[in-house]
């Protein structure tokens, strides 16, 4: 049996609000579920290989938003790159660019 692993933030925070509750117990669930080993898929998650090697995205519906939470699944954790609201149809540039610089830092420590 595979140990969990732990969360590292390196950005971002889930708490109500901006999160309903029930968003909140939902994005809990699903990174516990990612800490014990668990490879989910869409809908709850999809690769981000524009980011780098075993980043993820986990997507999450709550009251006309949908919350995404990137991270990379590293030996040592999981580790959280950020935490948007997504409004458009492709994650801003500006977004991916922060999520690669968070990781090349975190893999280089």
């Amino acid at each position: 049996m595979e140990r969990t692993k732990p969360l590292v933030w390196l950005h971002g925070e889930v708490k109500t609000p901006p999160f309903s509750p029930r968003a909140r117990r939902e994005v809990g669930f699903l990174l516990k579920l990612v800490q014990s080993g668990e490879k989910l898929s869409l809908p709850h998650s999809r690769p981000m290989p524009s980011i780098g090697s075993a980043c993820h995205e986990l997507r999450v519906s709550d009251s006309g938003l949908t919350w995404r939470i990137v991270y990379a699944l590293e030996e040592d954790a999981i580790v959280i790159l950020e935490v948007f609201a997504k409004k458009t149809e492709s994650t801003p540039e500006k977004i991916l660019v922060a999520c690669r610089q968070r990781l090349r830092r975190y893999r280089a420590a």
